[in-house]
């Protein structure tokens, strides 16, 4: 356990050096430990020097993990949000960072209506034009955006995606610049605020918090290899 608190601490001090060295002020980073497949004695441990934010791919786990663990825990989901699935993470989540079509977005809505849960929730965005990516593809972003814009009860808060794996300097760049300058548009053509950027993960946070990262999601680095 103290191996998991040993690598968190030291992420977080790398992160607010990336933060330092980019202008800006690491407190304004969250860092998000992704603790799926791992026990929640992890994440206990991790809950006992204080940290509050935890994110899982899979709603079957979030919802065992959040019955056995401190009712203050803040989740995130950050998997593919299935439809069948969506009623659940509005009831476990309180951030949902992966919706990715106008079915998804107008469906969230009504449940959050129904469940009384004010949920905010990201646009996931396909930046980098993968097959493999989920995510909404960028030329379909900004309809999406406005039906996200429209909702009356989930929150629209931001933006996320991911990065090539192992990708060079300039592709991460490009993608981490590129949902920037999405989010950007999206605030200034439907006015509303659009606080989170949830982009970065083991491997290239460092690059994503450059580029105005406000959520990196990190696992490996901090519970080891799955």
């Amino acid at each position: 356990m103290n191996s998991v608190c040993e690598n968190f601490r030291r992420v977080r001090s790398e992160v607010d050096a990336a933060a330092a060295a980019a202008g800006r002020n690491g407190r304004d980073i969250l860092l998000l430990a992704v603790s799926k497949t791992f026990p929640a004695s992890d994440i206990r441990a991790l809950y006992g020097m204080g940290v509050r934010d935890f994110g899982e791919n899979r709603i079957q786990e979030l919802e065992t993990k959040s019955a056995e663990l401190p009712q203050d825990i803040v989740w995130h989901f950050i998997g593919s949000l299935q439809s069948n699935k969506i009623r659940k993470a509005v009831k476990l989540a309180s951030v949902i960072h992966s919706v990715d079509s106008v079915s998804a977005v107008e469906r969230l809505d009504r449940i959050a209506e129904e469940e009384g849960r004010h949920v905010k929730f990201l646009l996931e965005v396909n930046v980098s034009g993968e097959a493999s990516k989920s995510g909404v593809p960028k030329a379909d972003f900004m309809a999406l955006a406005r039906a996200a814009a429209a909702c009356r009860y989930a929150v629209f808060s931001g933006l996320m995606t991911m990065a090539p794996l192992d990708a060079p300097v300039e592709m991460l760049d490009a993608v981490f610049g590129g949902l920037a300058e999405l989010r950007d548009r999206a605030e200034k053509e439907l006015h509303v605020p659009l606080p989170l950027l949830s982009m970065g993960m083991s491997g290239d946070f460092v690059n994503a918090v450059s580029h105005g990262s406000t959520i990196v999601r990190i696992g490996t680095a901090i519970f080891g290899r799955r």
